[in-house]
C-alpha cells in the first residue's frame, strides 16, 4: 500500500488590478455606512446600547469580507485599510472647509425648547420623546420645561439645556435663533 503525497495549492496570486477594486469596494463601504448611519438620526447613534454595540462588531465583520473579498491577504488589508484612512482624512477636509456640507453629512444642533415653549415639530422630526426632554430638564435640576430659555439637540445625541436663571428672568424672548 502505498502513501500518496497530496500538496494542496496555495491561494491563488492577487494581481495588482484586483487589489485596486478591493480598494475602491473599500471607499464605497465607507460612503454606504456614512449615508446609513446619517439616516439613523443623532438620537439612536449617541444611544448605543450593549446590543447596538454587538451588531456594530458583525457589521464591520460583514463589511471587512466585502472589502477584501475574504482575501486574508496583507496587500489586500494594506489597501483596503488604506482606502478608509484616506477617505476619512479626505471626509475631514472637505468637511472643515464646506460648513454648509458638514452641516447636510453631520448634521447641526436642533432647538427643542425656546423660552419655555417646546417645539413639538422638532421633537418628531427628530424622534425626541417626552420623557427625553423631561429626563434632560431634570438632569439640570429643573421642574419643567417652562424654567427652561434653551434646549439644544446636539450633533452628538445629548440634549443640552439652559435655564432661565442662566440668562436672566428670560421675559425679552431672545433666547437665540
Amino acid at each position: 500500500m502505498g502513501l500518496v503525497a497530496s500538496t494542496q495549492a496555495g491561494p491563488a496570486p492577487i494581481s495588482a488590478s484586483d487589489v485596486g477594486v478591493q480598494g475602491i469596494k473599500s471607499v464605497i463601504v465607507v460612503v454606504f455606512l456614512l449615508v446609513g448611519f446619517r439616516v439613523f438620526g443623532k438620537r439612536e447613534m449617541a444611544q448605543l446600547s450593549v446590543y447596538d454595540l454587538a451588531l456594530l462588531f458583525a457589521l464591520s465583520n460583514a463589511v471587512q469580507n466585502a472589502m477584501t473579498a475574504g482575501r486574508g491577504n496583507l496587500a489586500v488589508g494594506l489597501v483596503t485599510s488604506s482606502g478608509v484612512v484616506v477617505s476619512a482624512w479626505a471626509l475631514t477636509r472637505l468637511l472643515a472647509r464646506r460648513p454648509q456640507l458638514s452641516a447636510r453629512v453631520i448634521g447641526s444642533p436642533t432647538i427643542l425648547v425656546r423660552n419655555g415653549q417646546v417645539l413639538v415639530g422638532r421633537l418628531r422630526t427628530q424622534r425626541v420623546t417626552d420623557d427625553e426632554l423631561a429626563a434632560a430638564t431634570r438632569a439640570v435640576g429643573l421642574q419643567g420645561t417652562d424654567d427652561v430659555a434653551l434646549a439644544v439637540l446636539e450633533i452628538d445625541g445629548s440634549i443640552s439645556v439652559v435655564p432661565r436663571s442662566a440668562i436672566g428672568d428670560g421675559a425679552d424672548g431672545d433666547a437665540g435663533p
